[in-house]
């Protein structure tokens, strides 16, 4: 999958009509902290995976870029939870 990386935002594109496909929306909420609010993945990417990649696309960014991230999407509560060794990314 080919990642889109924006000021908040990490997406996907569907590479032949180039609609948004999957996307993780972290938000500022100040000096170095973001929050991870939104997590999707559309129904053709479904069961595959897409969402746990797009996560960890997103956590090695923020750690690259030395930014925490607070957790209010559901999925992304889930997914740290699950991946303990990015426990350094969030607050």
């Amino acid at each position: 999958m080919d990642y889109i990386h924006e000021a908040s935002r990490v997406w996907v594109p569907e590479p032949t009509t180039h609609k948004m496909i999957a996307e993780v929306l972290f938000p500022d909420e100040g000096e170095g902290v973001v929050n991870i609010t939104h997590t999707f993945v559309d129904d053709s990417l479904r069961g595959q995976g897409a969402a746990g990649e797009i996560m960890k696309v997103t956590a090695e960014r923020l750690r690259r870029e030395h930014k925490k991230a607070t957790l209010t999407c559901p999925y992304a509560k889930t997914w740290f939870a699950r991946h303990p060794d990015y426990n350094d990314v969030i607050l």
